[in-house]
């Protein structure tokens, strides 16, 4: 399609900027539409990925059909498979009478599965069956039915990791992306925060009867080079923030920069050993946390069978060796065992002869492995890097979610585990 063409349809969704990615995704989306093919739309959270169904819809031959768009990241795993294919009376506890499901709902139409990537494996069978034969079975029926629907398919996970970790299925994936959409993020549309933020000035001006804020120079180059980790729905709230809370219209550095939150930065401890040209790499703070303390449980058992080699010698008996025990290493390390009546001389010098150890009881020698795991236990870690992502967010979950690298679903979970609602 020509530039025209393509503006004509940004107008009509409501959608801003001029980049070429975001070019090239619209002109996918309406090259696409009148065929029946299955789409996957993928992007970080907050791009915008809701428009591409839509326009994909408006455009096909369906547009006069229903349009479902399902969010199954916020429906629980125990009732997803009712939601989307029905039930029969009596297939569990509280079916009191028959119900029709999304895709019997959106017979003729599209249905919009929005972070697909949360489906339970049960449920990703149940949808690779309706993308190849259009047929599904109620939840606790045996009957087959029928479905003429259009999936188009959106996540913000990476596939990648998801099947290797056997979380999604390989040949459902290739299933929903056989034509594959991608969204570009905010901070890769740099030409277009400025106008996105000049309309949402423009629409909160309205709506709170009141004149539109506007930038100077520097503060538009400040607008440009954050990185937007919350993408257009975070551009958005910061916005309306400025257009509700301040009273100078002319909005200036100083001003800007109380309402653009500083990037977490990982409180975490550096992992010893591990060099910039390792090919190893981490996902989250979770997993450097969790290697965190696989590398102290293992530097600790190494430490428990030096001291008990030392206690089995016989009483009184002196290394005639010095090298062969790492001295440095226990007066370093040997404190993590609480209550150990082990007496290193604390003065070593090439002249040393030899280390006194004064030996003691094995009974007397407290297992460290449990001492580490009780004192660094992973649910309060777990429990305070989520009560932080909240208060970042101002309580918003989907944002803390997408901050912290989990599902909405499990974020909920977490919460109410934890007592944090």
């Amino acid at each position: 399609m020509n530039k025209s063409e393509i503006q004509s349809v940004k107008l009509r969704f409501g959608i801003i900027g001029n980049t070429e990615e975001l070019n090239r995704a619209i002109d996918i989306a309406i090259q696409v539409a009148p065929t029946d093919l299955s789409v996957l739309v993928t992007g970080e959270s907050g791009v915008g990925k809701e428009s591409f169904p839509q326009i994909i819809h408006q455009f096909s031959r369906r547009k006069h059909g229903p349009y479902i768009a399902v969010n199954c990241g916020a429906i629980p795993e125990g009732t997803i498979d009712s939601e989307l294919f029905g039930h029969e009376k009596g297939a569990f506890t509280g079916a009191i009478s028959d119900r029709n499901g999304y895709f019997a709902e959106a017979n003729g139409g599209t249905i919009f599965l929005d972070e697909v990537g949360e489906l339970p494996l049960s449920t990703q069978a149940r949808l690779l069956r309706v993308l190849e034969s259009g047929e599904y079975i109620k939840v606790g029926s045996s009957k087959v039915q029928k479905t003429d629907v259009r999936i188009v398919a959106a996540t913000n996970i990476n596939f990648a990791d998801a099947i290797a970790e056997g979380r999604f299925r390989e040949d459902l994936f290739y299933r929903l992306n056989t034509v594959p959409i991608k969204v570009p993020s905010l901070r890769d549309r740099a030409d277009d925060i400025v106008l996105l933020f000049r309309k949402f000035a423009s629409d909160f001006g309205e709506k709170y009867h009141m004149p539109a804020i506007q930038l100077t120079e520097d503060a538009k180059q400040m607008l440009v080079h954050y990185p937007w980790p919350g993408n257009i729905r975070q551009l958005k709230n910061i916005t309306e923030q400025i257009s509700i809370l301040e009273t100078n219209r002319d909005i200036s550095p100083d001003i800007l920069r109380n309402y653009l939150p500083e990037q977490p930065k990982s409180r975490l401890p550096s992992l010893l050993g591990v060099h910039s040209s390792d090919k190893k790499g981490f996902e989250s703070e979770r997993e450097i946390l969790y290697q965190v303390l696989f590398d102290m449980r293992r530097d600790v058992t190494e430490l428990k069978k030096l001291v008990h080699s030392i206690m089995a010698e016989r009483q009184g008996a002196q290394v005639t060796h010095p090298e062969e025990i790492p001295v440095h290493y226990l007066q370093n390390t040997v404190s993590v065992i609480p209550d150990t009546p082990v007496v290193v001389n604390p003065v070593v010098t090439p002249d040393t002869p030899s280390i006194s150890v004064t030996p003691v009881e094995p009974t007397e020698v407290q297992d460290t492995e449990e001492y580490v795991e009780e004192n660094l236990a992973l649910d309060k870690v777990e429990k305070e890097m989520i009560r932080k992502a909240l208060e970042r967010h101002h309580g918003k979950r989907k944002n803390a979610a997408a901050d912290l690298k989990i599902s909405e679903r499990t974020l909920y979970r977490k919460i109410k585990e934890y007592g944090l609602e």
